[in-house]
């Protein structure tokens, strides 16, 4: 009976931390600046990406071009 008790305060102690944790967290919404600096970081990416795979396509066309 002891054990029962035991492992269902337990239980109880990590739903009621997961449920503060969860809480707290969605108090902190992330603000203009965060959302700013991510579309930013997206866009250099993106940009990244594209010319990386410009160079790439780059590089298979001299190939092909010079098997020919």
């Amino acid at each position: 009976m002891t054990l029962v008790v035991v492992l269902v305060v337990l239980v109880v102690l990590l739903v009621a931390a997961f449920v503060l944790v969860g809480w707290r967290d969605r108090k902190r919404l992330s603000g203009a600046e965060d959302t700013a600096a991510a579309r930013d970081a997206a866009s250099i990416q993106e940009q990244h990406a594209a010319e990386r795979h410009g160079v790439q396509g780059e590089v298979w066309r001299r190939g092909q071009a010079g098997n020919g």
